[in-house]
């Protein structure tokens, strides 16, 4: 990484520092991109190079984490489970980073504090889940249910592992996110392999 990438790298970091200072002492609502910019000593137009909204400069991950599910390598007539596990590994690796790189406890703890915050998440897991979905129809490898299906499962497994995060960190317990994320999908296979009653077979 060069000097300039650096620089960049640090600008990124302190509007999304400065976005979280502000919401957590005015409020999502009164937190403006104008704010924002005025806190870290940049234009409105600067910050739009970084984020397309102050949301999500409160939840920066997810658009790295969306741009690298729809660019990983997927062999052609893989099985929807071979497909699942390749792209759990995309999520697992991006999980490990936000929680080295990003405000990982404080936007956790903001999200447990006002509900309009989770909100923002979810409809960011949703183009998450419309751009990998759409994806994995156009390159022909599942059907339209197979993919949203799949793409809804791993949107799911990486906020319950946020939600759990942030729950254990309010009780004051030494939370390990990799170790939840990985309980998460521990617990989502266990769910899922459970057999169905004889009634409600798939043809």
């Amino acid at each position: 990484m060069g000097i300039r990438d650096d620089r960049k790298a640090a600008t990124k970091r302190e509007i999304q520092a400065a976005t979280l200072d502000l919401v957590e002492s005015l409020g999502l609502e009164a937190t403006t991109v104008a704010r924002i910019a005025e806190r870290v000593g940049i234009s409105d137009r600067t910050f739009f190079r970084y984020f397309d909204s102050k949301e999500s400069a409160i939840v920066p991950g997810l658009q790295k984490l969306i741009d690298a599910l729809v660019a990983a390598e997927l062999a052609p007539g893989s099985s929807a489970a071979e497909i699942f596990h390749a792209l759990l590994e995309v999520c697992r690796g991006h999980f490990n980073l936000e929680v080295r790189h990003h405000e990982f406890r404080r936007i956790s703890r903001l999200m447990l504090q006002d509900p309009k915050l989770l909100m923002i998440a979810t409809r960011r897991e949703q183009e998450l889940v419309a751009a990998l979905s759409q994806s994995l129809i156009e390159r022909e490898l599942l059907d339209m249910l197979q993919a949203l299906l799949l793409a809804e499962m791993l949107a799911t497994t990486w906020r319950v592992a946020w939600q759990c995060f942030a729950h254990e960190e309010l009780a004051g317990l030494d939370s390990k996110p990799a170790e939840l994320f990985e309980q998460a999908v521990l617990s989502l296979a266990e769910i899922a392999s459970v057999s169905l009653p004889s009634g409600e077979q798939t043809p």
